[in-house]
């Protein structure tokens, strides 16, 4: 057997015995009801949350799911999340789109693959979440249905609940850090535009617990994937704030290379939707503050 087949045997089987403990809980999260949101600040957020790429395939449209995401646990498709009303979400209440973004369940299904990390959207505030709604709803209605996930995992519903049992624990502040660039950059990064999603290493579950934002040789599309702390020797030590923020403007490197790839499209936004580009450019300049406060973290990454 080769090794990441057995690698994926034992990773399931620790997940499924941990679904065996969370079976009793429940699959639902409550919360109280959202405020109204706004469309335009939603968009901004929808930028910050780099276009949330997954959800609109190379060459479709913006939302419209379909975007092939494939894992040692099997190969995952980004859902329909325009206001369709037989394939989408346009029949969804406020508190299902909110129970899919945040609290990791999807309607009608169940515990929702951490593929979708719903653990990081978890710290997002109550207005930021509702804005977003109030966004998605406003994109163009495509009729496109969801292609089903390839999941490798035995019971793949219940393996998600132990998953969420073991790893996706709410974070304990949703705060925005406004009028705290620092703290506003560790909210977007975090919560929001989620960087340590593919900059920071996974464990054998897929979890990521240790090296924060350190870089990692096989991160999506099993590509590498650079380190982002401030380690002068294998991080971004000698870029400036404005160096980080113009990257997520322009996508331009100090040396005047440009980033290529999965880095691209979330800066320039898939599909013709919103990518980092678009957020405020206060927003872009806290991220960039909170990378230079991050802790170093020395580990090379080859760029293959």
């Amino acid at each position: 057997m080769m090794l990441a087949a057995r690698i994926r045997d034992a990773a399931g089987g620790a997940l499924l015995a941990a679904a065996l403990v969370a079976a009793g809980c429940g699959g639902s999260v409550d919360r109280p009801p959202l405020p109204v949101g706004d469309a335009e600040r939603g968009k901004a957020m929808f930028a910050a949350a780099a276009g949330c790429g997954c959800h609109t395939a190379t060459g479709g449209q913006v939302g419209a799911g379909g975007y092939e995401i494939a894992t040692p646990f099997g190969t995952f498709y980004g859902t329909n999340i325009t206001p369709d009303a037989e394939t989408g979400i346009g029949r969804w209440t406020d508190a299902e789109i909110d129970a899919a973004i945040r609290g990791g369940v999807i309607k009608g299904q169940g515990a929702e693959a951490p593929v979708m990390p719903y653990y990081r959207y978890a710290g997002m505030t109550d207005a930021d979440v509702a804005d977003l709604m109030a966004y998605l709803r406003s994109l163009p209605p495509v009729r496109r249905p969801n292609t089903a996930h390839a999941s490798r995992l035995p019971f793949a519903r219940l393996a998600f609940r132990g998953w969420r049992l073991l790893f996706g624990a709410a974070p304990d502040d949703q705060t925005t850090g406004n009028g705290d660039a620092v703290a506003r950059g560790r909210y977007l990064v975090d919560h929001v535009s989620i960087c340590g999603d593919c900059h920071t290493p996974r464990n054998l579950l897929g979890a990521q617990q240790s090296a924060y934002l350190a870089g990692t040789a096989h991160g999506p599309d099993a590509e590498p994937v650079p380190n982002i702390t401030p380690d002068r020797a294998s991080g971004l030590g000698d870029w400036t704030s404005e160096d980080i923020a113009t990257l997520l403007e322009s996508g331009m490197k100090p040396d005047f290379d440009n980033v290529q790839g999965l880095m691209e499209e979330v800066v320039e936004g898939r599909g013709g939707g919103p990518g980092y580009r678009h957020m405020p450019a206060a927003d872009r300049e806290a991220i960039a503050a909170y990378l230079r406060t991050v802790p170093p973290v020395e580990n090379a990454i080859a760029d293959e």
